[in-house]
């Protein structure tokens, strides 16, 4: 081979080592910024919660002149209802519900969507349904509105929900009525007034009509109250005269017939006037 000829295949093959290789493909793109963004989100039900607690209450804050936290609500409707019975007009169960209502209300007026509320409501509800007065069966019937329309979605409202479709009735009892007074006995050899036989079952009180979408009404027959017997009066004696065992005079005895004094004890004993003795004088 020539010399023209060795430089020139040198030269081809420089140039096929020297020629630029293809540019490689642009890496793909890491997925570390989604996750990122994934970590960062949050989920709706605990977007929901932290939304809650913008309303809610303390669970150190008090209310009403107890003082009383929600738990203190919860727990003063439970245990009265409990006390309760299947139904109370009892002044001591009365007394601590209201204080335990007064400390609802102002729970409600300060934090009107606390989602804790439709629970003290529900449980204030089965209370005052045991409470046979007018004014807490009328509370009763205010509150399952207030839970109904306030927090009907939460479980305790579509609970109440239900018992407004079954319907509810209110009981209370009448006011009570004083007994009748007993007959005064007959006289002798007058004609007996023929009396009346005692019914066993009192007489119900009729109730009233109610409008559509109102409670029905359901008014309790008390026993009639007995009218106070009065008490004896007893006899002072005057204050100016003083009793026989103040004065110290001795408390005659009974005796069927005075003693007769004797006669001469009456008449004075006379006295001998003294005699003169004569006085002898020496000389």
């Amino acid at each position: 081979m020539s010399a023209s000829a060795a430089a020139l295949a040198a030269g081809l093959i420089g140039t096929v080592v020297a020629a630029p290789t293809a540019p490689s493909k642009t890496p793909p793109k890491t997925s570390s910024h989604k996750t990122a963004s994934k970590a960062n989100a949050i989920s709706k039900f605990r977007e929901h919660q932290l939304d809650m607690l913008k309303v809610s209450a303390p669970g150190d804050e008090y209310f009403g002149r107890l003082k009383l936290s929600y738990l203190g609500i919860n727990n003063t409707f439970h245990d009265q209802t409990v006390r309760a019975g299947d139904y109370t007009v009892s002044p001591d169960v009365i007394s601590k519900v209201a204080f335990a209502d007064e400390a609802l209300h102002a729970w409600a007026n300060k934090y009107p969507h606390d989602p804790e509320l439709a629970r003290s409501y529900f449980l204030a509800i089965r209370t005052y349904k045991k409470i046979y007065t007018r004014t807490y069966q009328d509370k009763a019937w205010q509150y399952m509105h207030i839970l109904t329309n306030n927090f009907g979605k939460t479980y305790f409202g579509k609970l109440e929900k239900k018992d407004l479709a079954i319907g509810f009735t209110e009981h209370y009892f009448a006011e009570p009525v004083p007994c009748p007074t007993p007959a005064p006995s007959p006289l002798p050899g007058a004609k007996p007034t023929p009396t009346p036989e005692p019914t066993m079952t009192p007489v119900p009180t009729p109730s009233p009509t109610t409008a559509p979408g109102q409670p029905k009404i359901d008014i309790l027959t008390p026993p009639c109250v007995a009218a106070p017997t009065p008490a004896p009066v007893p006899t002072i004696a005057p204050s100016g005269a003083p009793s026989p065992a103040a004065s110290g005079a001795p408390t005659p005895l009974p005796s069927a017939s005075p003693v007769p004094i004797p006669t001469g004890a009456m008449t004075p004993v006379p006295v001998p006037s003294p005699v003169a003795t004569p006085t002898h004088h020496p000389r």
